[in-house]
Order: structure tokens, then sequence, then C-alpha cells
């Protein structure tokens, strides 16, 4: 990065409702709606805001492949190397586990739970909300050609968990399709998305390597800010 660019990153970090902005995504991809009730910032305020983000590199946002109707905000942590937040929103302390829930649980899930396993001691499963009867070939493979086997024999729901999900699990969706389900039920909303494009859709080795990327990417993000709680109650 040049002395330039950093410059506008300065720029545009340089006001109280920005670092606001980036620290809530810090852990987690946001809509704007999503974010504008989370700071309480008016409509027109927050997108003043964003377009001074964007300009200067600091978040991207893309369509949901969810309703494609809102899009998703996902903060370029490339731009930040130097910079550490202030309040990310991890204020959970000690949590029981992981839970990556995607729709199908045939790919991203999978491979976030078994990154989690290899960086965390906190332990990780992952589920579906319309879980599929195997897991995607692609998600295999891919695991296969960077090392990591995947845990998990077959897709599963969240109701079929070893443990019920409990507050004391930090849950997190991989999925657009999965975050908006989860957030109309208001009995247990996730922590954190993460706006990952489904690799199955393009079944390539080339998505599956970018998905892969992008989930490995996070889980070092994130792992070292979560802290192993009690065990699950048998």
């Amino acid at each position: 990065m040049t002395v330039e660019q950093r410059a506008r990153v300065h720029a545009a970090l340089a006001d109280p409702h920005r670092l606001r902005i980036v620290d809530a995504l810090f852990a987690s991809d946001l809509s704007p709606a999503e974010l504008g009730d989370r700071l309480g910032l008016a409509s027109n305020l927050l997108a003043h805001h964003l377009r001074t983000l964007e300009t200067a590199g600091v978040l991207t946002r893309h369509r949901s492949s969810g309703d494609r109707r809102r899009t998703y905000l996902t903060l370029a942590a490339s731009a930040l190397t130097d910079l550490t937040p202030v309040d990310s929103g991890l204020d959970r302390g000690a949590v029981t586990r992981v839970v990556f829930v995607c729709t199908a649980n045939t790919a991203r899930s999978q491979l976030a739970a078994s990154l989690w396993t290899l960086a965390s001691p906190v332990p990780a499963t992952s589920a579906g909300t319309h879980p599929a009867d195997r897991i995607a070939p692609g998600a295999l493979d891919v695991a296969r050609r960077h090392g990591m086997p995947l845990e998990q024999a077959r897709p599963r729901s969240l109701d079929q968990l070893d443990q019920p999900v409990t507050d004391t699990d930090y849950l997190v969706t991989v999925c657009d399709h999965a975050h908006e389900e989860l957030a109309l039920d208001r009995t247990r909303p996730a922590d954190a998305h993460w706006s990952v494009p489904d690799p199955v859709a393009a079944d390539t080795p080339a998505a599956f390597d970018v998905a892969y990327d992008d989930l490995a990417g996070r889980v070092a993000h994130l792992s070292p800010r979560l802290i192993p709680g009690l065990e699950p109650a048998s």
C-alpha cells in the first residue's frame, strides 16, 4: 500500500461513526439495514459514511445470494493491517463451541468447522437449515488438497446436533440464505455472519478454492478472539 493509499484510509477512518462501522464489521458481514439498526444511524447519514469507506477501499459490498435484494458489507481486512478495532462486537467472553451454519451443510459450514478445529481449542461443529444427503464432492476435494480432513460424515440440521444450540454457543452463518432464515427466528439469530459465495453453485475447483481461502482467512481472524468456556451439559 502506497503512502497516498494509506492516507486515504486514515482520512476515511477519521470520524467516530465510520470507526464504529469498521468495528461492527470486524467480526460479521452486515446488510446496511442491519448496520443502521445496530449503530442507530439514519439511512442518509449511513449511506454517506459507507460511500466514504468504500471509496477508500475499507469495505466492499455484494448482492445477497439469498433474497437477491439486499446487499452485504464486508470489511477489507487487508486495508486495516496495522489497525486494531476498539470494539469488534466480540463481547461474549468464553463460549462452549462455535456452530457454523449454511443451508445444505455440504460445503461452507463443513469446511469452516474443520478449519476452526485446526485453529482453536474451542470445539466446533456444523449444521444446515435444510441439510442435503451428502457432502459436496468439491468440498471433499478441496479439503484433501489442503491436507484437511472433514470430520463430519453426513450433513445434518441444527436439531440433529449432539447438543442443542444454547446462548453459550457462538453461532456463525456462512450462507446468506441461512443468515436471512435465522434472522427471522428471533429465538436464536446468528452471532456473526460470513457472506461467503456458494462454491457448489459453480461446482469448479476454483470456486471451492475461493471459498476455502475466504473461510480460512475469517477463521484465522476470529479464532484468537474466542476462548473456551464450560463443557456442554451431557
